[in-house]
C-alpha cells in the first residue's frame, strides 16, 4: 500500500459532506491487489458520511483494481471510469456507489473546470 492510497482513505470521512450530496447509500469492497495478496477496503456511504475500515466482509458492490493503478487514480494520473472501460479495473453490484466514490478522487494535475476556462475567454474577447 503506497503513502498516497492510505492517505487518500485517511481524508474520506472528513472530504464527505461536500463528495457525498447525492442518494448513494451502501458499502463499497475495493479489493486492492498486488501479486498474490489482496487488501480489502470497505466504504460505508451514505449521503454526506464515509466510514472507512478494512475487512473481507461482502459489499453492495465491489471494485477490483491492482495496487499501482489505484494508486495513479488517487494522484489523478487515472480516472476510474475509464479504467473500467480499459479492463484495467472490474466492478459488480450497485453502480451508484461506485459513480458516487470515483468523486473523491482528484482531476488530472492542470485539469480547469471548463466554465472558468469559458468565463476567463468571455473576459478575453471583451
Amino acid at each position: 500500500m503506497t503513502e498516497a492510497t492510505q492517505q487518500f482513505f485517511a481524508t474520506l470521512p472528513a472530504r464527505a459532506p461536500e463528495v457525498l450530496r447525492g442518494p448513494a447509500m451502501g458499502t463499497l469492497r475495493i479489493d486492492l491487489t498486488e501479486g498474490h495478496r489482496t487488501e480489502h477496503w470497505l466504504v460505508r456511504m451514505r449521503p454526506g458520511v464515509a466510514e472507512v475500515g478494512q475487512g473481507a466482509e461482502p459489499g453492495d458492490a465491489t471494485w477490483y483494481c491492482s495496487v499501482d493503478l489505484f494508486d495513479r487514480l488517487v494522484t489523478g494520473r487515472a480516472q476510474a471510469i475509464a479504467t473500467t472501460f480499459r479492463n484495467e479495473s472490474t466492478f459488480r453490484g450497485d453502480v451508484v456507489l461506485f459513480l458516487a466514490f470515483r468523486r473523491f478522487f482528484p482531476s488530472a494535475p492542470g485539469t480547469r473546470d471548463p466554465r472558468e476556462v469559458a468565463r476567463q475567454h468571455a473576459r478575453w474577447t471583451r
